[in-house]
């Protein structure tokens, strides 16, 4: 079989302070800050001069294939620091305008179907959540938090017992962005 590298080395940008307790990796950057346990990611981190060193236990397929894994996570976790992530959803309805309201840590759906009651999602982390006419804006540091709020958006208004083709009203995600401020 083909032997990949089984280190791989992620430059630290300049605006960045990175910190490594243990599997815990520690991330500060202009937009915020960003944590993640690499507890189950089977790989040996550290850090020297302006970057990370990604390493492999050893040298099976499997064991190189989690350092492509590390290293995106990692890269993401930059990425959010730094520049930030958007998700962009946009609200589809044919019969009952919908209205999206913030309230505390929850996006409110109103009037989704004419129902009474509002369809709630929670948001995940210290996402931001704005609404601007049709669209409603997820944007925040952790990718992991933006992608799994608007993955709740979308999931309060999936319409079960209708013909979907039909039913298009709804939250969808339709952009996904790195967000530069």
């Amino acid at each position: 079989g083909q032997q990949g590298p089984h280190q791989l080395e992620i430059p630290i940008p300049q605006d960045v302070t990175l910190g490594l307790e243990g599997t815990v990796i520690t991330v500060k950057g202009p937009l915020g800050e960003v944590s993640k346990d690499f507890f189950r990611v089977r790989v040996h981190l550290s850090k020297s001069d302006n970057q990370v060193i990604i390493r492999s236990y050893g040298k099976k397929r499997s064991e190189l294939a989690v350092l492509n894994t590390a290293r995106s996570l990692v890269r993401n976790i930059l990425t959010g620091v730094t520049k930030g992530f958007k998700y962009k959803l946009k609200v589809v309805y044919a019969h009952f305008p919908v209205t999206v309201k913030v309230k505390g840590s929850e996006v409110h759906i109103e009037n989704f179907f004419g129902e009474r009651s509002p369809r709630i999602a929670k948001i995940a982390g210290d996402c931001k959540i704005e609404v601007e006419g049709d669209d409603v804006i997820v944007t925040g540091v952790s990718l992991e938090d933006v992608s799994q709020t608007a993955a709740r958006i979308e999931r309060a208004t999936m319409i079960k017992r209708k013909d979907q083709r039909v039913f298009l009203d709804g939250l969808y995600v339709y952009e996904k962005t790195k967000r530069v401020k």
